[in-house]
């Protein structure tokens, strides 16, 4: 079924190229606008296998890659992570002073209060244990009253 390989050397292989011709559409009938292919018309290349086959097609050109954008120097998430640790330690320290003055002002109103407790007790102790023989004010005698039927009987 398949035909017999023929055996060429190397420098026999033959390549023909063939040039397809375009075919142009008939005159006086209006056809629709179509995008042309650019350029030229690519070649059409024929490869004899050594097996005997022909295979015929059109050149493939490689993809071309995309050009890679410059990478900056450092990694954007880096940089994020630098960022983010340096708010974090402004936030602490911001903290650590914070504590640093409610812990002061607590020590302050303590010292306040024992100042004004040791001035007031004080004064109090001044006052009943003064040494004057003297004393100023009204002396008021208590004694039993007694309450028959809503009037009082003193």
């Amino acid at each position: 079924m398949h035909p017999e390989p023929a055996h060429h050397a190397p420098a026999e292989r033959a390549v023909e190229v063939h040039h397809p011709t375009p075919i142009t559409p008939a005159v006086g009938v209006p056809t629709p606008l179509v995008p042309v292919q650019p350029g030229t018309v690519p070649a059409v290349a024929s490869i004899v296998l050594p097996d005997g086959r022909v295979v015929t097609g059109y050149a493939i050109e490689p993809a071309k890659p995309e050009p890679v954008q410059a990478k900056p120097p450092v990694s954007r998430a880096a940089v994020n992570v630098a960022l983010g640790g340096v708010g974090f330690l402004a936030v602490c320290g911001g903290l650590l002073l914070l504590t640093t003055f409610i812990t002061a002002l607590t020590a302050l109103i303590t010292q306040l209060i024992t100042l004004a407790a040791v001035i007031f007790g004080g004064w109090i102790a001044v006052q009943v244990f003064s040494a004057s023989g003297h004393k100023i004010g009204n002396t008021v005698n208590i004694r039993k009253a007694v309450i028959k039927r809503n009037k009082f009987y003193g």
